[in-house]
C-alpha cells in the first residue's frame, strides 16, 4: 500500500472512534441526570398520581350521579283525561263526580276520581215543604253536607213591604199555620256569598183541606186512565205473542175462512143464475110448444 492510503484509513478509524465515544457519553449523561434529579421524577409521578386520583374521583362521582338521573327521568309519561259528571241540582249548591277517562288502574275505561261541589243559579224559585200537617209545616233551606258549613237567613215576605228577618238561623224551620197564607224565603250563605235562595208558601188550614179535597178527583181520573192504557197495551202484546207462536194455525184458520167465503160467494152466484133462468123459462116454453104443434100439423 501507499503511504497516502494508509493515512486516510487511519483518519477514518479515528473519526468513527470519536463518534462512538460521544454517543456513549451522551447516554451516560442522561442516566446520570435521571439519577441525580429524583425529585423531578417524584414530582412527575405525583402529578400523574394526582391526575389519576382526580380521574378516578370524577369517574366515581359520575357513577354515583347516574342513578339519580335515572330516578329523575320517568320511564313513561301518562296523559290523564278528566271529564265532569252532571250536577245533582239545577240551582243552588250540589255535588258532581270527576271521572277519569284515561289512565285508570286495571285498564278500566272510566273511573271516578273524586266527588266535588258544583253550583248552579242562586235563585231556586218556589220550593215544597219537606213535611206538613193541618197545624204546622216544616221548611228546609238548600244545603249540602256538612250542614253547619253554611249560614242560613230566614225571611218573612210581606207584599209591598220590606221582608222581616227571623231569628232562626238553622237549615230547618217549622211554621205554625195562620189565618192568612204566609210566604217565607231562605238564603244560603257561604262566607257571606249568596249560594241559593228558595221561597215557600204556607197555606191556611182551610186552603190545605180544599187542596187535598180537590186533588183526589184528579188523581183518581189519572190513575184510571193510566190503568186502562196499561191493560190495553198488555192485551195487545199478548195477542201479538199468541199470533207469532201459533202462526201456522192462524194462517190455516184464515185460509179456511177465505175458502168458505169463496164457496158462499159461488153458491150465491149459482143461486142467482138459477133464479134468472127460472124467470126466463116460462117465456121460452110457449115458443117450443108452438114449434112442436106446427111440425105435427105438417
Amino acid at each position: 500500500m501507499s503511504p497516502g492510503g494508509a493515512g486516510c484509513s487511519a483518519g477514518l478509524l479515528l473519526t468513527v472512534g470519536w463518534l462512538l465515544l460521544a454517543g456513549l457519553q451522551s447516554s451516560c449523561g442522561t442516566n446520570v441526570t435521571a439519577i441525580q434529579d429524583p425529585s423531578l421524577s417524584r414530582d412527575g409521578e405525583g402529578e400523574e398520581d394526582t391526575t389519576t386520583d382526580n380521574n378516578e374521583s370524577e369517574v366515581v362521582e359520575n357513577e354515583a350521579s347516574l342513578p339519580e338521573t335515572e330516578e329523575v327521568v320517568p320511564n313513561k309519561t301518562i296523559v290523564k283525561e278528566v271529564e265532569f259528571g252532571m250536577c245533582t241540582v239545577t240551582c243552588g249548591v250540589g255535588v258532581r263526580e270527576v271521572i277519569l277517562t284515561n289512565g285508570c288502574p286495571g285498564g278500566e275505561s272510566k273511573c271516578i276520581v273524586r266527588v266535588e261541589e258544583c253550583r248552579g243559579p242562586a235563585d231556586c224559585g218556589w220550593g215544597k215543604p219537606i213535611s206538613e200537617s193541618l197545624e204546622s209545616v216544616r221548611l228546609a233551606c238548600v244545603h249540602t253536607s256538612p250542614v253547619n258549613r253554611f249560614k242560613y237567613m230566614w225571611k218573612l215576605l210581606r207584599p209591598d213591604q220590606q221582608p222581616v228577618i227571623l231569628g232562626n238561623d238553622s237549615a230547618i224551620l217549622e211554621v205554625q199555620r195562620d189565618v192568612h197564607p204566609l210566604a217565607f224565603q231562605c238564603d244560603t250563605l257561604d262566607n257571606s256569598e249568596l249560594v241559593a235562595s228558595v221561597k215557600f208558601t204556607v197555606y191556611t188550614t182551610n186552603e190545605l183541606q180544599m187542596r187535598r179535597s180537590s186533588r183526589p178527583d184528579t188523581d183518581a181520573v189519572l190513575v184510571f186512565v193510566l190503568t186502562i192504557g196499561v191493560i190495553i197495551c198488555v192485551f195487545v202484546i199478548f195477542v201479538l205473542i199468541f199470533i207469532i207462536i201459533n202462526w201456522a194455525a192462524v194462517k190455516a184458520f184464515w185460509g179456511s175462512k177465505a175458502s168458505t167465503t169463496e164457496i158462499h160467494s159461488e153458491l150465491s152466484s149459482m143461486r142467482y143464475k138459477d133464479s134468472t133462468s127460472l124467470d126466463q123459462s116460462p117465456t121460452e116454453i110457449p115458443g117450443h110448444e108452438d114449434d112442436a104443434l106446427s111440425e105435427w100439423n105438417e
